[in-house]
């Protein structure tokens, strides 16, 4: 199911002052608009999910959208699951969020059982699950809470299951981070912002996405007890690793 949405204009406005960037209300009117103008790829990753689905899912197990927002990648994997007395939980710390995610699976067609649940993802138990989703969500938790989050979900999977960590990276050569950058803003370009949009919203993510090497996930997940870790996608500075129990 298609979700509808205003274009993103929060920071097409000089401000005097940026404060730090929430997923309030004024973001979910614009989200799908601002994420597809913002993250390269997105559309193609959530194209992908269906066959990481098919191919990983479990009968009679639970499928975690950890960070759902709107529920794309939750409607994504409803409409994928093919094993039986499967049933989906969606978590997102926004009411805002949740509250909309909630409209679209009412208004979808699909009979797969979801749970939508506003709430840290802290406070969430994992268990008997075969799918865990975790799109671009990480990396707004604290540096020091992430090990944990990740050996929690390793702890709640069944054996065989997958992870789909999602993230913005950074690389460990300073020029290839510039480069990388420069890329990724040439593509906000491409797609309609301005060069005070880009710099604005840059200014209010600085203390709140804070991106990591692909080396640090991999570390982390190998820690955490996952036998294997493959990037099964990149785009410029945005990558989705698949993370096998």
């Amino acid at each position: 199911m298609s979700q509808s949405s205003e274009q993103d204009a929060i920071y097409s406005q000089p401000r005097e002052a940026i404060t730090d960037f929430v997923f309030d209300e004024s973001v979910v009117k614009v989200f799908q608009d601002m994420i597809g103008r913002s993250v390269p790829g997105y559309s193609t990753l959530l194209s992908m999910i269906p066959v990481l689905v098919r191919q990983n899912v479990q009968q009679n197990s639970r499928c975690y959208d950890l960070g759902c927002s709107l529920g794309a990648a939750t409607l994504a994997m409803r409409h994928s699951i093919n094993q039986s007395g499967v049933n989906i939980i969606a978590v997102d710390n926004s009411s805002a969020m949740t509250e909309k995610c909630r409209e679209y699976i009412e208004k979808d067609s699909s009979n797969v059982p979801v749970e939508i649940l506003c709430d840290d993802i802290n406070n969430i138990k994992i268990e008997q699950a075969s799918i865990v989703v975790m799109n671009f969500t990480l990396q707004f938790f604290d540096k020091e809470k992430r090990a944990d989050v990740i050996k929690k979900i390793f702890s709640g999977l069944n054996k065989g299951g997958a992870l789909l960590l999602s993230e913005k990276i950074e690389f460990e050569n300073k020029d290839d981070q510039q480069w990388i950058t420069d890329l990724h803003h040439e593509f906000k370009k491409a797609n309609g912002y301005s060069d005070l949009e880009i710099s604005q919203k840059r200014t209010a993510l600085e203390d709140v996405l804070i991106p990591e090497t692909v080396k640090q996930h991999k570390e982390r997940l190998k820690k955490a007890g996952f036998e294997k870790s493959i990037v099964w996608f990149q785009c410029f500075n945005f990558i989705s690793i698949l993370a096998i129990k």
